[in-house]
């Protein structure tokens, strides 16, 4: 590869109010990285975070045995193909998620507390308090090298003010990332929207014509960047070029799904009108924003990102795997056997939407593995058993790092009440963050590495 032309590593095609990035090329890395290894080059660190509302049905969630033996329960064989860069993490706590003397409100505080370790204060107006998060906290260091800091996304719209959970503003209830103890980042729940951003270049209007052009001419993004990727190609060697053709079509397929009409939104008022982008299938809603992550965390746009499967609380139906009760009446289970059942169906469902997304991150080609192996996914809820609406062995799962030392393919146990924030401290300090603590954490986790 040295004798190939060096690439400049922000590399982007452009065309009319569109810039796509490339992905991470062996071509674009300079003469001193390949020295500076003896082979190949890191690639960069990406943070991931996953949230599920409502906790899970922790029988059905945690596995028997400890260490590398323990076999994957009813609700995680799901992830079976990625096992092995997978850690069962169980006892970790999120005590701020706890009343602490504010009474009722837990789902609120579970959403608030699970990123920042902060207890939030109880209020459903003005004055609503958190925490900085764990991944605005690594967006300031690691969003440096990047178009976006991070990004933060979901698959369930909410309200930022109003009271959503006793005495609790909304603003805690639909939000896991937080800029500020006091300005929650806010998330994108528009797979269109995303895209046009990711892909867009210029001012808004640049964009806005862009958009129309290729509606109105029913043509991809790529046509318009057609010419720059021909020239680009030509630079490269077999596998790099082969690498890109796999990335192109990888883009043209996802915007030929957000591309599909969203039957529900044709018409407004008798009138037609231009579809929203948000399907109205949940399972393809939540893979197109997990295949635009990925987009983002290959082409090294952001190397942070979070994403809520639905707001704390929801009250979302699943009829496809056939629960028709809404989820969060069905966490209040009472016991009964019936209903811990399609709470278990609703964990696994949730499970299988991360297993995709994992299983997409580790089959594109990375250095010396994959972009999982170059990203910690942390997955989870600030509720373990949502009848109780307990905060301790919470439902934690860390996939990938396997470049950043973690060691998968294990269930590790640890005390009772180790707080969730000593994982985070960990990652941030894996990740170059020099910080000393983050919320209630008490140091960094140990064990999960190699």
């Amino acid at each position: 590869m040295l004798h190939q032309p060096h690439i400049p590593r922000r590399t982007f095609l452009r065309g009319l109010g569109t810039a796509v990035a490339v992905p991470w090329l062996e071509s674009a890395l300079p003469r001193s990285a390949w020295a500076a290894a003896g082979a190949t080059p890191a690639a960069p660190l990406r943070l991931a975070f996953l949230y599920i509302p409502n906790g899970a049905h922790m029988q059905a969630w945690t596995p028997e045995k400890e260490g590398a033996d323990f076999r994957l329960t009813p609700t995680l064989e799901p992830l079976v193909s990625v096992r092995e860069k997978l850690l069962v993490l169980t006892g970790l706590t999120a005590d701020k998620a706890r009343p602490n003397g504010d009474g009722a409100g837990d789902h609120a505080r579970s959403a608030a507390a699970f990123l920042t370790g902060a207890q939030a204060e109880k209020t459903d107006g003005k004055g609503i308090r958190a925490g900085v998060s764990v991944d605005q906290l690594a967006a300031e260091f690691l969003g440096k090298d990047t178009r976006f800091p991070s990004l933060v996304v979901g698959c369930e719209a909410g309200r930022q003010a109003g009271d959503c959970d006793s005495g609790y503003s909304c603003a805690y209830s639909n939000n896991i990332s937080w800029q500020s103890p006091t300005m929650p980042a806010g998330k994108e729940v528009n797979p269109r929207a995303l895209f046009d951003r990711l892909f867009g270049s210029g001012g808004s209007a640049a964009r806005e014509e862009s958009r129309a052009r290729r509606d109105q001419q029913q043509k991809s993004i790529l046509d318009l960047v057609r010419g720059d990727a021909r020239r680009l190609r030509r630079q490269l060697g077999k596998d790099d070029a082969h690498k890109l053709d796999e990335y192109l079509d990888g883009v043209r397929e996802i915007e030929r799904r957000i591309d599909q009409p969203v039957d529900d939104d044709l018409f407004v008022d008798g009138q037609m009108t231009r579809p929203s982008g948000i399907p109205t299938d949940y399972v393809k809603h939540v893979r197109l924003m997990g295949d635009l992550l990925t987009l983002a965390f290959q082409t090294n746009q952001t190397r942070v990102a979070t994403m809520m499967l639905a707001n704390e609380g929801s009250t979302k139906t699943y009829p496809n795997i056939g629960v028709r009760e809404g989820h969060h009446d069905l966490s209040h289970h009472q016991n009964k056997a019936e209903k811990q059942a399609k709470i278990a169906e609703i964990n696994r469902f949730h499970v299988k939407q991360l297993a995709y997304v994992l299983e997409r991150l580790d089959s594109i080609r990375e250095g010396d593995g994959t972009l999982l192996d170059n990203t910690m996914v942390v997955y989870g809820s600030g509720i373990s058993d949502g009848n109780q609406h307990n905060h301790d062995n919470l439902p934690v799962l860390l996939a990938g790092g396997k470049n950043a030392g973690f060691s998968g393919g294990r269930h590790i146990r640890f005390p009772d009440e180790t707080p969730l924030m000593n994982l985070y401290l960990r990652m941030l300090h894996i990740a170059g963050v020099d910080i000393g603590s983050i919320g209630d954490s008490t140091g960094e986790l140990e064990g999960f590495d190699a």
